[in-house]
This record gives C-alpha cells, sequence and structure tokens, in this order.
C-alpha cells in the first residue's frame, strides 16, 4: 500500500508538491485581541504596537520580555507582521537622514545610474545598498540619534537573540514606481528554485529565524503610494520558499494582500518568510521612501558585507559627545551601538585571540561598550580596534 507524502511531511520541499488549498487554510484566519493583548489595535489581521504608550514597557527588565514574547511569538505563530506606531517620535533624526540619503542617491546615480531592486524593474525605484555604513561615514552625528532607538532593539533582540547585526537600504519609490512580485526573503528566497530545493526541509524551517524584515517609514505612506502588500500567516506555510514563485500562489496572494499606510516615524517588521511585495505609487507627487532594515542572526551570514570597524571609529566620538551632554539613555546607547559594531566573538583566530575569562573573545561591540564607559580617547580606542581585527586573523 502506498501511503501519499504531502510537502508538510516530506524532507524536501518542490514546487509541484505544494498545495493552494493548505497555504489557503493557514492564511484565511482571524487574528483576535487576546492573542496579541499589548496591541493598540489589529488593522487587516495586523497587530498595531503604540510606542509612545509603551516606551516605559522598554525601561522595565520583565514587561520588557513580556512585549518582546509577544512579538517573537506573533512573528512565528501568529500573523508574521508587527507595526510600531511612532516608533520613532523625535523625527528630526529622520529628515536629517532623508537629506543624506536623497545627495547618496544624487551622487550614485550621476557616478553610476543608481542601484537596482531585487524584485521589481528598474526605472522610478532608486535603492541605496549599504545605507548603513554610508549614513555613518556621512554623518555619525545623524547615525548615532537615528539607532539609538530602543523599539527597534527590542524587536531584533525579541526575534534573533542579542548580538545581532544591522544592515540596511534605502528604497525611493517615486510616482508611477512599479510594484514587486510577491516573494519571500533571505536567506532561502534570494536563491534560484533550483537550489532552493537542494536544500532539506529542516532548513527550510531555519532560514525564517535567521535574519528578520523591517522598513522605516522616511515619508507618510498612504496606502496609493505603495506600501508593502502583505499576506499576513502566510510565514507558517512550511513549502513557501519552493511555492511563492507558482503564479496561482502569486494570484492568491495578489487577491488576499493587505496594506496598511503607515506615518513617517512608523517602522513595520515582519518575518523573512512572510509573502509580501512593494505596493505601486500610484500617487502623483509622493516619494515614497523606505529605510529597509534586514537584521541578522549573529549565527547567520548578513547579506552585506559592512566595514563596522570604519563605522565604530566615526561613531564613538559621536557617542561620547552625546553621553557628555547626558541626551542619551543607556538602552538607546546600547541600541546605537547594536546597529554599528559586530557584536559576536566568531569566527576569529583562538590562537591569537583566546577566550579570558570566559568561554569566547571580547566583541567589537564588547570593546566599544568598555572603551565608552571607562572614558578613553578616540585614539586609544582606534587602536584597540586595530589590535582586536589583527589578532581574529588567520
Amino acid at each position: 500500500m502506498t501511503v501519499a507524502v504531502t510537502p508538510m511531511e516530506q524532507a524536501y520541499f518542490d514546487p509541484e508538491g505544494c498545495e493552494l488549498s493548505d497555504f489557503a487554510a493557514l492564511v484565511e484566519r482571524e487574528l483576535t485581541p487576546d492573542q496579541v493583548p499589548l496591541a493598540s489595535k489589529i488593522k487587516k489581521n495586523i497587530p498595531i504596537y503604540d510606542m509612545a504608550a509603551l516606551g516605559e514597557t522598554l525601561s522595565d527588565v520583565r514587561a520588557r520580555q513580556r512585549l518582546m514574547a509577544e512579538w517573537a511569538y506573533g512573528l512565528r505563530y501568529g500573523a508574521g507582521v508587527l507595526v510600531l506606531r511612532q516608533a520613532f517620535q523625535d523625527l528630526a533624526p529622520i529628515d536629517a537622514a532623508s537629506v543624506i540619503y536623497n545627495r547618496i542617491i544624487a551622487d550614485e546615480k550621476a557616478a553610476t545610474g543608481g542601484g537596482a531592486d531585487h524584485f521589481a524593474t528598474t526605472g522610478a525605484n532608486d535603492r541605496i545598498w549599504n545605507a548603513l555604513q554610508k549614513l555613518c561615514e556621512a554623518a555619525p552625528d545623524v547615525f548615532a540619534r537615528y539607532f539609538c532607538n530602543a523599539s527597534i532593539a527590542a524587536v531584533c533582540e525579541a526575534w534573533l537573540g542579542p548580538n545581532y547585526q544591522m544592515t540596511a537600504q534605502i528604497n525611493l519609490v517615486r510616482p508611477g514606481g512599479a510594484a514587486q512580485q510577491a516573494h519571500r526573503d533571505y536567506h532561502l528566497g534570494f536563491q534560484s528554485a533550483e537550489t532552493s530545493a537542494q536544500y532539506p526541509a529542516h532548513v527550510h524551517d531555519l532560514s525564517p529565524v535567521l535574519t528578520l524584515q523591517g522598513a522605516v517609514a522616511h515619508t507618510d505612506m498612504p496606502v496609493e503610494s505603495g506600501p508593502t502588500k502583505l499576506l499576513p500567516f502566510s510565514q507558517q506555510y512550511r513549502a513557501g520558499y519552493a511555492a511563492w514563485r507558482r503564479a496561482d500562489f502569486r494570484a492568491y496572494f495578489e487577491e488576499r494582500c493587505v496594506q496598511l499606510p503607515l506615518a513617517k516615524g512608523d517602522v513595520v517588521f515582519f518575518n523573512p518568510a512572510l509573502f509580501h511585495a512593494a505596493g505601486e505609487n500610484r500617487s502623483e507627487e509622493i516619494q515614497r521612501m523606505a529605510n529597509l532594515l534586514q537584521v541578522s542572526s549573529a549565527f547567520g551570514r548578513a547579506m552585506e558585507t559592512v566595514d563596522r570597524r570604519g563605522m565604530s571609529e566615526r561613531l564613538f566620538p559621536a557617542l561620547v559627545k552625546l553621553k557628555r551632554e547626558a541626551v542619551m539613555s543607556e538602552p538607546d546607547q546600547a541600541a546605537a551601538i547594536a546597529a554599528c559594531a559586530e557584536g559576536y566573538s566568531f569566527p576569529t583566530n583562538l590562537d591569537r585571540d583566546p577566550p579570558v575569562g570566559g568561554l569566547a573573545p571580547q566583541t567589537q561591540a564588547g570593546l566599544f561598550h568598555q572603551a565608552l564607559t571607562e572614558g578613553w580617547t578616540s585614539e586609544r580606542f582606534n587602536k584597540a580596534l586595530a589590535a582586536q581585527d589583527l589578532r581574529r586573523q588567520a
């Protein structure tokens, strides 16, 4: 007797074995308030968190952990997406960063024609790759005020744990900018269908917990400007990395996806396995700018190469100044360092960089915290960074 094996049970996934009915059964449900008790509201199956009201929650260890637990559960087993309203209550850092990003876009278009999008045709869209490093190099003071965001840090830690690696890319979609096609994201979402099929099913389960996708709204984003199209609960379909290119799954996505308007300073985060796509900018005059945060687990490989030592050298004097002026809390300071410095000890050369007083050598972020706490000069910090880099080389 032959027993049929479904994509949910087999060791490998392939597009032909995916069943749209199984996918629909997971997606066609309703998120209820008891599942997201700390959310201020639910819109279109997406929980909305009012960070102006939850600010004090982040300063209490146990309350912060309860909030992070709700976020982590929701990203994995719930809707797979959440919105932080007023994650930036002070919009000045966003405006300052936008000025710099627009200048970078103009300079890069003049030099090379600009960066292309992964899942949309080139033309009306502009992209800045490695916007994280470029902002830090251009204006470390703006970088410090932008990334000293305890709300963003808490979501990253909730999904990835400590020592995550921040990367960021600016996406500017002008009126007439085309929509993306429905897709899943990095890691397996950036492999060809043939390569993805070679990875066993348990790796398909692992891939989403290695990264977190986010987007900071740099402009108000009414629906006509094309905010990201999202399909809540779709991250729960295990074979989704095999299914997302299929025409019937993409057609179903277009029928069922939702869009939420965002205000400048809002941030949306979602599981990278969520079916999603940037929308078409159907407005007449809105220049829709978002800073796309792609945050990686310390246990994974980030998509972009980032000069974290160079960024740390530039950021250190800015944080020293802000600390001296007492305008930045310790959690905000930690968030800025986490967005900049390498937070993981490995890989390293254990002959020259052995663990001292623990199981792992000091991280670059740990060195940054030590220097800031002990009041080092920039010269001393830069020398220590160079020595640490040398120890880590093969």
